[in-house]
């Protein structure tokens, strides 16, 4: 199955979206002013040890503190391999510690970076891991003949007495010995710059940014079933060209320049997939529909049949809805960039052999991710239990913030509510102060139930108190918003 991919480039934002048969698959989002730092490498210093819960806080010059757990320091990652106890993280860091780290997770809400002792710098090929002298290979390369292969090509190209070791990345597979060796010298060399950064820089400071999204696309995305890299940007295509002849030469006829009327991304209809990805309801060809609710702690997909009615019976009428999602639900995953635990909820089926179907379908469509996928299976309660590992902020976190008016509730409180809430506010204050008047400034559907429906309640506060209540109406205020003036 070929794939395209669009790089739409602007001064203030890049985007990009991977297409295969005309549906947008994925979509990246990167800000000039908001760029991401998975991947960055900093000298930081320990601000905070925390024994209680084996971590620490450590300012690498962020808006907020990072956080790192004892697990992420490579000591004790070599000490857990050796089946050795780990050694408590009040015993490796201590407040105004200077320490190279390196960003595993950017800044998700309200917590700060994660981040890693343990470095790895990723090249086209290879990964280089400067303090772990092993060899590893990806995971998605199946053939355990390719992968003795690959380890034995690798090795050579280690030097004697070098500390460190590599992990083979799929795009490894294929590639050329000149190929291998022309990663890990740039590996290597850059490496090498990041060392003597860190013996001239004050903490805090970068050591070394990731590439840009564009770059990051050639590195990570491409594939031999990638057809064509469209940039709508002159200067962005050629400086991508240049990076790929020294990196990755095999895709540098396939950067394209794109140069027609319209804008790249109308092309296939992206933008209206982005507005698409920002709704709770994902409509499904058959008639059917996904409801997909995000929260802090996990995600939910809600499958319905909806208006579909196709099948022979009201069981195949659900098994073939259900395979439907299960396509439509890994896509979504990764258009929406979903991360955590995610809770599938199929429609019930009571024949094992169609949960069986339903569940390799989602497995195979899954298969396609990039991001490391662990599906559990169906639950005692007939739920799907997985996770995709968490990276970066989800598309919604990336374009949307929360509503001004529900404060993220999804709902508001009901005029009559606030009316008797405003009652019961001029009562507290009346016992208090001793104005002339008590003025309520609301919004024109709290006004018009006063005026109408709840003026016998406010006429009897009035008369209760002793004292005239008057309305005024507040165009730019919310529902829930409100005002008591003492005149």
């Amino acid at each position: 199955m070929t794939e395209d991919i669009l790089i739409n480039v602007t001064p203030f934002e890049t985007r990009v979206a991977l297409v295969e048969q005309g549906a947008v698959q994925e979509l990246h989002i990167e800000r000039s002013i908001q760029r991401g730092h998975v991947g960055n490498l900093y000298l930081g210093k320990v601000v905070r040890v925390l024994p209680g819960m084996q971590s620490a806080f450590v300012d690498i010059g962020l808006e907020r503190a990072a956080f790192i757990h004892v697990a992420d320091l490579r000591q004790n990652r070599s000490e857990r391999a050796q089946g050795l106890p780990t050694t408590p993280i009040e015993k490796l860091l201590f407040e105004g510690q200077s320490i190279m780290v390196q960003v595993i997770k950017d800044p998700l809400g309200s917590k700060g970076a994660r981040l890693s002792t343990q470095i790895s710098i990723a090249g086209r090929m290879l990964v280089y891991l400067p303090f772990d002298p092993h060899i590893g290979i990806s995971q998605r390369i199946d053939s355990e003949i390719e992968r003795a292969v690959l380890r034995e090509r690798v090795a050579k190209l280690m030097k004697e007495g070098e500390s460190g070791g590599f992990i083979v990345r799929t795009q490894a597979e294929g590639a050329t010995d000149e190929e291998l060796a022309a990663d890990c010298s740039y590996l290597r060399t850059l490496w090498q710059s990041i060392q003597e950064k860190l013996k001239t820089q004050p903490a805090p400071s970068l050591l070394y940014a990731d590439l840009t999204l564009p770059q990051r696309v050639l590195r990570d995305m491409v594939t031999p079933t990638t057809n064509n890299i469209l940039v709508d940007s002159r200067t962005t295509t050629q400086e991508l060209r240049e990076w790929a002849r020294r990196y990755t030469p095999s895709v540098v006829d396939r950067i394209v320049h794109y140069s027609g009327e319209r804008p790249l991304f109308d092309t296939a209809n992206v933008d209206e997939e982005i507005a698409r990805a920002l709704s709770r309801r994902v409509d499904l060809k058959s008639g059917g529909y996904l409801i997909i609710d995000q929260t802090e702690a996990l995600t939910t997909v809600d499958v319905n049949t909806g208006g579909y009615v196709g099948g022979r019976n009201f069981g195949d009428t659900i098994f073939k809805t259900n395979l439907e999602a299960a396509v439509a639900i890994a896509r979504q995953l990764r258009l929406r960039n979903l991360g955590g635990i995610v809770i599938l909820d199929f429609i019930d089926m009571e024949d094992p052999d169609h949960r069986e179907a339903v569940l390799a379908e989602l497995r195979k469509a899954l298969a396609r991710d990039r991001t490391r996928v662990t599906v559990s299976g169906f639950s005692q309660l007939g739920l799907v239990e997985m996770t995709r590992k968490r990276t970066r902020d989800s598309l919604a976190h990336q374009l949307c913030e929360p509503c001004p008016t529900c404060q993220s509730r999804g709902t508001v409180r009901t005029a009559r509510t606030l009316c008797y809430e405003i009652l019961r506010e001029i009562l507290r204050e009346s016992r208090q102060f001793n104005p002339k008047e008590f003025r309520i400034l609301a919004s024109q559907a709290v006004v018009d139930l006063f005026l109408e429906e709840e003026s016998d309640h406010l006429a009897i506060l009035g008369d209760f108190i002793g004292k005239p209540i008057s309305l005024q109406v507040e165009g730019h205020y919310t529902q829930e918003q409100y005002d008591i003036v003492l005149m």
